[in-house]
């Protein structure tokens, strides 16, 4: 990795090995797809992405996994079917050498935008 933090998404992703940029690139087109309102930075040195100002959802890259962040709500509401991945408190780790569960990323990706839709017109 480069020694330098990274300013853009682009610069994150270009910082890893291109078997993990794949994956990586994979994640952020969902994202985007589900969420093309959703405004793009680096947050907490990751990839980030806020909805009317308010966060959405996070990644990142690690030597065995991505760690994917909805919150604990995005996280809580689909327990079931992240029971079998490695979770702390509003994350997940998808392993590397295993195909990321994309349409699942998608849906909790939804479920954030409607939920956080949902808190900007109260």
């Amino acid at each position: 990795m480069n020694s330098q933090k990274p300013i853009t998404v682009d610069e994150y992703i270009s910082d890893f090995s291109m078997e993990v940029q794949e994956l990586l690139i994979e994640v952020r087109d969902v994202i985007q797809k589900t969420a093309p309102n959703a405004e793009e930075s680096i947050s907490y040195g990751m990839p980030a992405y806020k909805l009317n100002g308010k966060p959405l959802v996070y990644f990142a890259a690690f030597s065995k996994h991505i760690g994917f962040y909805a919150t604990p709500t995005g996280h809580a509401k689909f327990a079931k079917e992240l029971a079998h991945y490695k979770q702390g408190k509003g994350s997940v780790q998808f392993p590397i050498n295993k195909p990321l569960p994309l349409s699942l990323i998608g849906s909790i990706v939804k479920f954030r935008v409607n939920e956080n839709l949902n808190k900007s017109i109260k």
